[in-house]
């Protein structure tokens, strides 16, 4: 009979040689057992449910626009919603001018459509670029956009939360390009670099009707290899990508889209017979919403119809994410909030590893 070796029990191959561990179980694959159902249970409804629970509460949308003075990023928000968001209704009509942007001003407007009903919040932000120092003039709007996650952070850590926080976290950043036709300026690709690492930013060449066909061509493959080249990364971002099916859409976006040339206007005119919004040259009307004469129109599907959810919990899963886990190591706990009785919460000790015995 063949004799199995003894096992030894000396302490330091006990040490170097550790346990075998037990296989986990693998749990058995499910059956499918719809054929066999002997009536109707309502599994089904549950999407019925979450949509009606949905309907009821809304939705938050925080949209910001950033970029050069005068490339008409007021007029091209309340031309993406259809409505004067930009500026509250009741201080300006259609036929005024729109007025310049000084400030970051943020200006909500529930906008209800289909029984949908949606806060948009929408960030304007003076246009940067025209001063002799324009060093650092990123730095208003970085702060803007983290003093967000701020809130929302002592929002969550305090003890009686709120049963929704509210959100004024930014979702989705515009940043308008100029159209000259050449190449990004170098401050242009220094603003992106810093908002791309806190925001989802969609680069947006403006007043696209200035430049030829060719030339627009050529600017969007020029400023899709220079933002690669300088390591800019905006939405939607690579490796964000959940499956096969997103990064095929996605990747038809990043190389042929990117970045939307667009014409903006909340101006209506009459062209065979419709009413459209355009802008009205010598030589005729520039319709926002041809794809033949711009690139509006993709740019609507892309933030509104297919990926406004997207850039909801990008903003919450990775941006604010990264704000989080940083502000939680610099203060090696939560950040202070205010409790039930208005006390300072302390930050949370480590809880030590155990040790072994």
């Amino acid at each position: 009979m063949l004799r199995l070796p003894e096992a030894r029990t000396d302490t330091a191959m006990s040490e170097l040689v550790p346990e075998p561990r037990p296989k986990p179980a693998v749990p058995m694959k499910p059956v499918s057992i719809n054929s066999n159902l002997l009536g109707y249970i309502g599994i089904d409804t549950i999407i019925e449910q979450m949509r009606k629970k949905t309907m009821k509460t809304g939705f938050d949308f925080n949209i910001m626009v950033v970029g050069q003075s005068g490339l008409g990023k007021s007029t091209l928000v309340n031309t993406l919603f259809k409505s004067q968001v930009s500026r509250k209704a009741s201080s300006w009509n259609r036929e005024e001018k729109i007025p310049k942007t000084v400030e970051i001003k943020a200006i909500g407007h529930v906008i209800e459509e289909g029984g949908v009903k949606m806060k948009l919040t929408v960030i304007d932000t003076p246009g940067f670029g025209d001063q002799i120092n324009n060093e650092n003039c990123w730095e208003p709007i970085e702060k803007y956009i983290n003093e967000q996650y701020e809130k929302f952070l002592k929002e969550e850590v305090n003890i009686a939360r709120k049963k929704r926080i509210p959100d004024t976290r930014v979702h989705c950043c515009l940043y308008f390009i100029s159209p000259t036709g050449h190449s990004l300026r170098p401050l242009d690709l220094e603003f992106m670099k810093h908002l791309s690492k806190v925001v989802n930013v969609i680069p947006v060449i403006a007043k696209a009707d200035t430049m030829t066909l060719e030339e627009k061509s050529e600017f969007k493959q020029r400023v899709r290899k220079e933002l690669e080249v300088n390591g800019i990364e905006f939405y939607p971002q690579k490796e964000f990508d959940e499956d096969l099916e997103d990064k095929t859409e996605n990747d038809k976006i990043r190389q042929e889209s990117m970045p939307f040339a667009v014409v903006g206007s909340d101006k209506e005119y009459q062209v065979n017979g419709k009413r459209v919004l355009g802008r009205k040259t010598p030589w005729g009307i520039i319709e926002v919403e041809n794809l033949n004469h711009c690139e509006f129109a993709l740019l609507r599907d892309f933030v509104i119809r297919t990926h406004l959810q997207d850039l909801k919990e990008v903003t919450h899963n990775i941006h604010y994410e990264t704000y989080r886990a940083k502000r939680l190591n610099d203060n090696g706990g939560l950040p202070p909030g205010e409790g039930l009785l208005g006390t300072v919460l302390p930050p949370v000790p480590a809880t030590p590893c155990p040790t072994a015995e």
